[in-house]
């Protein structure tokens, strides 16, 4: 392995740490508050998340051909992702 992949490996992994960690604060503010906002933050997070963790698997399944594949649906996923993040804002009441 290759000192750029080690280090993507690891700021994925990072990555998908702290925004499973998101996703669990969330809610259980959902469960503290029964905020629907709080749904909604803990969805866009779990897109981000997916995002990351296919990109990352899939890159390393397929020896990191394909980038352009793999960028259009990690673009795709995080965009939903955080289009649902922003729903929480702007509904939250």
């Amino acid at each position: 392995m290759q000192l750029v992949e080690g280090l993507y490996l690891a700021s994925s992994a990072a990555l998908i740490a702290v925004g499973l960690l998101m996703v669990a604060l969330a809610t259980h503010a959902y469960m503290q508050t029964e905020r629907r906002a709080m749904v909604y933050l803990a969805l866009g997070f779990a897109f981000v998340v997916a995002a990351a963790a296919a990109t990352t698997i899939s890159a390393f399944l397929t020896g990191f051909e394909g980038a352009r594949s793999l960028l259009l649906v990690n673009s795709g996923f995080t965009t939903v992702g955080y289009a649902f993040v922003v729903y929480s804002l702007v509904s939250y009441e």
